[in-house]
């Protein structure tokens, strides 16, 4: 039996060389660059790891490369072994 209860997830990826080169740019076009990757890369993974339509992306932190989603438990597990960290919310 599938759990389809939805809840919160902050999301924490791993080092990233090109996050880390993008963020030490501080100018406007530096930060809207940084944006629309983190964006970009936070959808692709979700999209290659999980079905369409079955999670809700909330959120992408730029602070830290991370994003927060709302999956089930069972999500929990396919999202985890491409993205080693996540919080519960």
């Amino acid at each position: 039996m599938q759990d389809t209860k939805i809840e919160s997830y902050f999301v924490f990826m791993n080092y990233d060389p090109q996050y880390e080169r993008l963020r030490a740019n501080r100018t406007k076009r530096g930060t809207n660059e940084l944006d629309l990757y983190l964006s970009r890369k936070h959808d692709q993974l979700l999209a290659r790891t999980l079905e369409p339509g079955s999670y809700k992306k909330t959120l992408s932190l730029v602070i830290v490369d991370g994003f927060a989603v709302e999956i089930t438990d069972d999500q929990v597990c396919d999202l985890y072994k491409n993205a080693p960290l996540l919080i519960k919310n």
